[in-house]
């Protein structure tokens, strides 16, 4: 029964690490947009002698881009809050298997004193049988 907790719990774990991995992903996904988004912003312009349009057009598109950078990072601060509860739950399942794992343990050393103790009575029982019958 152990083992099938300390299986599970193993397991989540494992799942936990996976979720932690893919919202890194996402998050560093958000930051090349962003910087990608910030890099358009500095470069975009009109010509020298454009129209007054131009330049309002301009404004309009660099505010625009600002505006999804604002929304990104809105969406970057949400994956950053899912990653610190995962990593909490990583820690929690973590000690929890740990938990298992050394009750494992203890349970392993008992069954290898019963295997000693018996191979140890059985070796004085027949040591005692050669030196009645000897």
């Amino acid at each position: 029964m152990i083992d099938k907790l300390y299986n599970l719990k193993k397991t989540q774990t494992d799942q936990k690490l996976m979720q932690r991995a893919q919202l890194q992903a996402k998050i560093n996904h958000i930051d090349a947009e962003i910087m990608l988004t910030q890099n358009q912003i500095n470069t975009a312009s009109v010509q020298k002698f454009g129209a007054i349009s131009d330049f309002s057009v301009l404004a309009m598109h660099k505010n625009t881009m600002k505006e999804h950078i604002r929304k990104l990072e809105n969406e970057k601060i949400g994956l950053i809050r899912q990653m610190e509860v995962i990593i909490e739950e990583i820690i929690q399942l973590q000690k929890e298997t740990e938990q298992f794992e050394y009750i494992l343990d203890e349970l392993k050393q008992e069954k290898q004193l019963k295997i000693i103790k018996a191979e140890m009575e059985a070796s004085e029982e027949y040591i005692q049988s050669k030196y009645i019958s000897g």
